[in-house]
């Protein structure tokens, strides 16, 4: 009897209209399974610079193209936000996540200029007619999101890239301006002198040199500077959800605003740097901007 109950029950919800089907993403599983092409996760490698890279893609169900988000880490990346990529699956979007070069095992010397890299190539990647027709992608809906150094790399990366219609900062740390900041500081550079040498140390999670990391960003520290790059960014749909701290926001809302940015949403929150005790609210926002910056009905298959 209870089987005969739940079997009617699921044709009911099958037979609503999808209005009636809906559910927040962000806390609710599908109600109805796509027995055909349902949810997944899968592993993958790709090539970046001559090294493996490591990662792993969440697929959302439906054989439709998705939208796909690329999910970026910071430095060296212990907030994953694998939350908001759930989330995001159960929105109807894929998300790839990935470490880069030197980073978390993955193959390689890490550097900022290799991050930039691994960006555009992971992009690349999933726009290929094999990738596209493996994971169900929408080559034109692809987006970038970032956390940290992530987000700062998400910018870089729809800078450099046109196509890439909607990018995505969470708590943004521009490299490059925090370098010619501590630069300036002592305090600050011997600090941040001391994390670099930490997180380089053998065994840990980057396999880098701390000082040419540091060289590095002295030499491009105009060209890396997010401030510099406002006119490639304006004609992107941005998002910027920083806490209210953080030193990097409001001169790059101002820059992009002197540039022209018509699509941007900027946001300074009470905080700390992980979203700590915003993680719901965070997961709300940056789903609904980019079921919004994706497209007409971007994720409401996923959303029954």
């Amino acid at each position: 009897m209870m089987r005969r109950l739940s079997y009617l029950f699921a044709s009911v919800l099958t037979a609503l209209p999808l209005a009636a089907q809906s559910r927040d993403p962000v806390v609710s599983d599908p109600v109805v399974r796509d027995r055909a092409h349902p949810p997944a996760m899968d592993e993958l490698a790709f090539e970046s610079g001559g090294s493996r890279i490591n990662g792993f893609i969440y697929l959302a169900q439906g054989a439709e193209p998705h939208p796909t988000v690329v999910l970026l880490h910071g430095y060296p990346g212990n907030e994953r936000n694998l939350d908001l990529a759930q989330a995001m699956r159960r929105a109807g979007m894929n998300v790839l996540f990935f470490d880069y070069r030197g980073s978390w095992g993955s193959g390689g010397e890490f550097s900022f200029a290799n991050a930039q890299e691994d960006v555009a190539t992971a992009v690349r990647w999933l726009r290929s007619p094999e990738l596209v027709q493996r994971y169900h992608i929408d080559p034109a809906r692809i987006a970038l999101v970032g956390h940290s150094m992530g987000a700062w790399l998400a910018l870089l990366g729809a800078a450099a890239d046109s196509g890439v219609r909607c990018a995505g900062a969470i708590e943004l740390a521009d490299m490059a301006r925090r370098m010619k900041s501590a630069r300036a500081d002592s305090t600050a550079l011997k600090e941040r002198m001391g994390y670099d040498d930490w997180l380089t140390q053998p065994g840990g999670p980057l396999h880098a040199d701390a000082r040419a990391l540091e060289a590095s960003l002295d030499a491009n520290a105009e060209r890396w500077d997010l401030t510099t790059r406002g006119k490639e960014l304006a004609g992107h749909t941005l998002l910027l959800l920083d806490n209210d701290h953080n030193t990097d926001h409001a001169v790059l809302v101002r820059a992009l605003g002197a540039a022209g940015a018509r699509h941007l949403t900027a946001e300074v929150w009470t905080t700390d740097h992980s979203f700590s005790d915003r993680r719901i609210a965070l997961a709300r926002r940056v789903v609904g901007w980019l079921d919004r910056c994706q497209g007409p009905g971007a994720g409401r298959k996923g959303m029954r």
